[in-house]
């Protein structure tokens, strides 16, 4: 089923937002929905609005999407706040995706699979906090992504601290914690990198 606006209040002012059918909204929804904010995201069959975000979630961003493709191999893409559909019901953006390139469909692209991720990549906000630790780590392992990284806000300089993590198949389906990293981001895996992120680096973007 389709969820359709209220039309009960369709001649009251104000924000009108979309009424849940009883199983809750899916992918279709999502995509069809007419004025929906930007960057709604669709977790268990409930649509998430974001707030307005801070400089420090923008920069940080900007600077881990410059960062990767300075170093991805030719067959993976860096993309920026695209929609992932999981299942049906659950189609959550992180905040960057290294995705396979071969599953690039041209410029009107809306949307990736879980399958064609390499990488999720999730910049904590306020009022993202419990969905970006908790909620979304769990469904990106249980997709099965094979890298998540959560990055914070370091207290004091403010500059990012990025925990990176690869699936386990001791623990299931689950994220094992591979590295916490405050002033360069250096791996081998999922490909070669080497990021500065250093309060310095964030001030020249």
């Amino acid at each position: 089923m389709t969820a359709e606006p209220s039309a009960a209040h369709d001649s009251e002012p104000g924000i009108h937002l979309p009424v849940p059918p009883p199983e809750g909204f899916t992918v279709d929804d999502l995509f069809t929905l007419p004025d929906l904010p930007p960057h709604t995201e669709l977790i268990d069959g409930s649509l998430v609005f974001v707030s307005p975000q801070r400089d420090f979630h923008s920069v940080v961003i900007d600077l881990l999407v410059t960062g990767l493709r300075r170093t991805l191999p030719s067959r993976l893409k860096a993309r920026r706040e695209m929609t992932v559909v999981i299942d049906r019901r659950n189609a959550p953006e992180p905040d960057v995706s290294v995705v396979r390139a071969d599953a690039f469909t041209g410029r009107e692209q809306t949307r990736y699979h879980a399958e064609d991720l390499v990488l999720a990549i999730e910049v904590v906000s306020p009022d993202s906090e419990a969905r970006d630790r908790d909620t979304k780590p769990l469904k990106y392992a249980a997709a099965g992504i094979p890298h998540f990284w959560l990055v914070e806000m370091a207290e004091g300089n403010q500059h990012p601290v990025v925990r990176t993590y690869e699936l386990d198949p001791v623990v299931g389906n689950g994220y094992t914690l591979t590295g916490i990293h405050h002033d360069k981001l250096e791996l081998a895996e999922p490909f070669e990198i080497d990021i500065d992120i250093t309060s310095a680096a964030l001030d020249e973007l």
